[in-house]
């Protein structure tokens, strides 16, 4: 951070800002946080090391206004957080063993997907409905899986989250948001403990951008909790959407080319 101007810093804090709005509310907050620090010339392992940290406050912030609501019971889901945490530690320190280029080739499509999923299907409001597995299925399977994919590569995790919980556990949407920002909480951290170990952090930084995800995230769970499904399915999809296109232009993705972009 010493070599970075006080006006970069700044601009990176709001960027954190709407990071942390978007988290709480869709997902997707990493794009935002995460080529803005690359803009601004931090390295790539320590950017993604620096969001963890960073993203970790925004989740957790998200997700104490959603408990002190009662839209999720911290108590009852911490066995489902601790997988999560597992998942993430699992995928970071895997990351290097997996392919980067098939995640950037399948990830796009995935999210297209998701976001297909939530502006077609009918009826998605904030109503539970019927369970597909149980709980413990659910903790045990698609939990750490999703993590682990979190803390290898990370760009769309809160939409598959949501999708697991709408999908499999039959959560109307504002309660599956807000247990997805917990199951973030739980990822992050768990990922964020291998980057320390690996001193792919920068504290300063990381400091400040947290500060802008916590205003984001409590700005967006207030806007989530007051309008429900109706403001969380729009900024849904076109988080997936956008999250996507982000993906399918970069050049390091193999289909760049081959959709000419």
């Amino acid at each position: 951070m010493t070599d970075l101007l006080p006006h970069i810093v700044a601009l990176l804090f709001v960027a954190a800002v709407l990071a942390g709005f978007i988290d709480a509310i869709a997902g997707g907050g990493g794009l935002i946080a995460i080529p803005a620090m690359l803009l601004a010339g931090v390295p790539p392992l320590e950017a993604l090391g620096t969001n963890k940290l960073s993203a970790q406050f925004g989740a957790a912030s998200a997700t104490l206004s959603y408990a002190r609501k009662g839209h999720v019971r911290l108590r009852e889901q911490y066995p489902m957080a601790l997988t999560a945490i597992a998942g993430g530690a699992l995928g970071a320190l895997a990351a290097a063993l997996v392919p980067p280029d098939v995640l950037r080739a399948t990830m796009p499509l995935l999210l297209i997907a998701i976001g297909l999923y939530f502006a077609f299907r009918p009826n998605l409001g904030d109503t539970d409905r019927r369970r597909r597995v149980s709980q413990f299925v659910f903790g045990l399977t698609v939990v750490p899986l999703i993590g682990f994919y979190d803390g290898i590569f990370g760009p769309g995790t809160g939409s598959f989250f949501m999708l697991a919980f709408v999908s499999l556990a039959g959560f109307g949407l504002l309660k599956a948001t807000a247990h997805t920002k917990l199951l973030n909480l739980g990822s992050n951290f768990g990922a964020f403990l291998v980057f320390v170990a690996t001193g792919s952090v920068l504290w300063k930084l990381g400091i400040v951008m947290a500060a802008g995800q916590i205003l984001g995230a409590q700005l967006g769970s207030r806007l989530a909790m007051r309008n429900g499904a109706k403001v969380i399915r729009p900024l849904l999809i076109v988080s997936c959407l956008a999250m996507a296109v982000r993906l399918l232009i970069d050049p390091a993705n193999p289909l760049h080319a081959a959709l000419g972009f």
